[in-house]
């Protein structure tokens, strides 16, 4: 059975889909099956693997409305043994169209519990928001993956989106539990990357990933050419620094589960 983690925060420019994108390739890359599910309708997790979003007859939100199965979804990246259930921009209506819906939290878990012992991981990628996609996605994850920027607001909104784990673990999913916090867009050069760092572990008590992602320009570029940094500039900062962090995310699930 393979581990699903939903990549979340409701705060927007944290590094998320960033994450979302390079750690599903890297894992890839590490010989694992990987599915990458885009729940946010701005669908750069989907465009950022090669793959024409606005194209697709199939993607998360005609899911979501029950007009076609996960299978039909399926869509092939351009990386070897990682798919994608793609997203778009249709994706901002769906919260309206579920309005009055019965068990609408429950219907990516429901769909994704046929196809989930094919993958070694399924990784789902949020928008910056905590509303019915995002509640979808932890009702249908084992674990939370939470990216904060190393920026002086880094633990702002960070507290409401713990409660809300904490409510969906209550009384959605109470087998969800906290993944680990990463932090993303180090930068050696200032003091206030380390002082972050210190806060959030001194403020948080959660596991925390010792790979922190630096701010890499090679790391920016690459979603605007349709591939992950492992693919655009393997040798790059970047690329080894979500390589090492699919090394410890795969550790990890291997001491737990």
């Amino acid at each position: 059975m393979g581990r699903t983690i939903v990549i979340a925060n409701q705060k927007g420019g944290v590094g998320k889909t960033t994450t979302a994108i390079n750690l599903s390739a890297s894992l890839a890359e590490s010989g694992k099956k990987v599915l990458l599910i885009d729940m946010d309708p701005q669908g750069n997790s989907t465009s950022g693997l090669g793959i024409e979003k606005d194209e697709k007859e199939y993607t998360i939100y005609e899911l979501l409305l029950g007009e076609c199965s996960i299978e039909d979804c399926l869509s092939e990246s351009i990386c070897k043994d990682l798919i994608v259930v793609p997203s778009n921009i249709n994706l901002a209506a769906v919260e309206i169209e579920l309005i009055g819906t019965d068990g609408k939290e429950f219907i990516l878990r429901d769909s994704v519990s046929s196809i989930k012992d094919k993958y070694d991981f399924i990784l789902i990628d949020c928008p910056p928001s905590l509303n019915v996609l995002t509640i979808n996605a932890m009702c249908t994850a084992d674990t939370v993956l939470v990216p904060i920027q190393c920026e002086y607001y880094a633990l702002e909104g960070l507290s409401q989106l713990m409660h809300t784990i904490e409510l969906v673990k209550e009384r959605l999913n109470p087998d969800l539990e906290i993944e680990g916090v990463v932090f993303t867009m180090y930068d050696a050069r200032t003091n206030l990357s380390l002082e972050v760092v210190e806060n959030v572990k001194g403020n948080l008590n959660q596991n925390i990933y010792k790979t922190i992602i630096p701010r890499n320009v090679r790391l920016a570029e690459a979603p605007s050419y349709g591939m992950p940094i492992t693919k655009y500039d393997t040798k790059s900062t970047g690329a080894e620094s979500y390589r090492m962090l699919a090394e410890e995310v795969i550790h990890r699930g291997e001491e737990q589960w």
